[in-house]
């Protein structure tokens, strides 16, 4: 007999007890390996470049049809990993040493990252068009229509930022929510939306891609059919010998979880302040809805945490291998991506099917314009390029983008590959007011308007930075 970690006393290993946590990570994995299967064996599953995470997603969604199956999916428990998976995600890329090539000038970077919170800002005023009106004059709780007044500012969470942010601020604004009576399933709305934004940067993104080719606009370059690592990809100098007594990748690990370690204690720390109404409502939600953000802060601190230290000779060996960081955060974000989808409730979305529709629809047909609008614009000698990449980011996640510019780039011979990775600090620096906003928005009604008004304001500002005249 022992006691588990909930305190119960457990007289067997095969007691579901000890298998429950591990039967969630098996469910998980068994549907990454037959989304890999299904993609490699489907052509066209294949050629829409569906993500094989997302496809594992779908299949346990359609598995969840099935009663007995859907008793076997712990939905806390994957949105949970979802919440985990996004931090450690960001906080392995954060860790990595990277050495990225300056075929990128700065101003087109900041265009980038000005082009990624534009589109963040216009998905945000098109979703409260649609359900601000909708809240006034649709919402019937007792017909089963429900929406809440600022579910819209979860498009770009799910379009923009992916199935971890949607969890992330669909569960503070139904708590919200709930507060004020309205029974709105926020979790639900935006893991709908971000599973459904993937679809849409790969489906949407493969049409027109095709389109442009049938009309000579652009052309669909082969892919190498493998990509050979060379020995400095595992082993880029002074790094742990593999006779060491521990594996790299163990250590790699250790400080991905170390610096998550840290995070935790700095929101528990703020958790543990007395900081008013305000705070426990609104302050303290959004300190633990942005822990990926605390995780890049936190990451970069550790960086250079190391990086002194083998200056000063007190580090002697390399422990931030680039390779194995990429392959830790690969890891976590396929996991966020399955969990995240394998989490959507259909019994939750009964009510608020039509407004998770007309959003979803005009998300995407603001972000395809805005997005090529603007490419052309900043991007004139690689438009269509600058546009993939873009528009498949900011559907779905920069690997979305990534995955659609291989079809014309596969070399990256543009800078747009460059444009992507670099984007990410001016984006973070200029869109974090506007995640301070989605805080705001959710407070009463007329919070929602001011916000809505700052935003169609911020909208605006932005695009005379993108189309101002150009001094070269």
């Amino acid at each position: 007999m022992y006691l588990s970690s909930s305190g119960i006393a457990v007289k067997s290993f095969a007691a579901p007890e000890v298998w429950s946590t591990l039967i969630q990570v098996f469910v998980v994995l068994l549907a990454v390996l037959a989304g890999n299967t299904l993609r490699r064996k489907v052509r066209f599953l294949r050629r829409s470049l569906i993500p094989t995470a997302l496809l594992g997603g779908l299949i346990i969604l359609l598995f969840k049809f099935w009663p007995k199956f859907n008793d076997i999916i712990d939905k806390r428990f994957m949105e949970t990993m979802t919440y985990h998976a996004l931090a450690l995600g960001f906080i392995s890329m954060s860790l990595r040493p990277t050495k990225v090539s300056n075929r990128s000038n700065t101003r087109t970077v900041v265009e980038t990252g000005t082009l990624t919170v534009g589109t963040y800002i216009i998905q945000g005023i098109v979703g409260l068009l649609i359900t601000v009106p909708m809240y006034l004059f649709w919402r019937n709780p007792e017909a089963g229509r429900d929406i809440f007044y600022a579910g819209g500012l979860m498009l770009p969470m799910g379009y923009g930022q992916g199935p971890g942010q949607a969890l992330n601020f669909g569960t503070i604004y139904q708590s919200v929510a709930a507060e004020q009576g309205i029974n709105f399933q926020g979790i639900d709305f935006g893991l709908s939306i971000a599973a459904i934004g993937f679809l849409i940067g790969s489906i949407v993104g493969v049409i027109y891609m095709n389109i442009l080719a049938h009309k000579n606009r652009l052309t669909l370059k082969e892919q190498e059919t493998d990509t050979r690592y060379t020995l400095y990809d595992y082993d880029q100098g002074n790094e742990l010998p593999h006779s060491e007594s521990v594996d790299k990748l163990t250590i790699v690990i250790s400080i991905v979880f170390m610096t998550y370690f840290f995070v935790y204690l700095f929101m528990s720390f703020i958790g543990r302040l007395e900081l008013g109404d305000f705070g426990e409502k609104t302050v303290k939600p959004l300190v633990y809805g942005f822990n990926f953000f605390w995780g890049i802060l936190f990451a970069s601190l550790v960086r250079v945490f190391i990086r002194s230290l083998r200056k000063k000779g007190l580090m002697h060996r390399e422990y931030l291998n680039e390779y194995l960081l990429n392959r830790v955060g690969g890891t976590a974000f396929d996991l966020m991506i399955v969990a995240g989808t394998a989490a959507i409730c259909f019994e939750n979305l009964r009510s608020i099917w039509l407004p998770l529709t007309l959003l979803c629809i005009a998300g995407a047909i603001a972000t395809f314009y805005y997005v090529k609008k603007v490419s052309m614009r900043i991007y004139p000698s690689y438009g269509y390029e600058g546009f993939f990449s873009m528009f498949g980011m900011l559907t779905g996640t920069a690997s979305n983008g990534m995955i659609l510019l291989r079809e014309i780039d596969p070399r990256y011979e543009t800078p747009a590959a460059n444009n992507l990775v670099l984007q990410n600090i001016p984006a973070m620096i200029m869109g974090f007011p506007i995640l301070l906003l989605l805080g705001f928005a959710p407070k009463n009604l007329s919070a929602t308007l001011i916000t809505l008004g700052i935003l169609v304001v911020l909208f605006t500002v932005v695009n005379l930075f993108l189309f101002r005249k150009r001094v070269r």
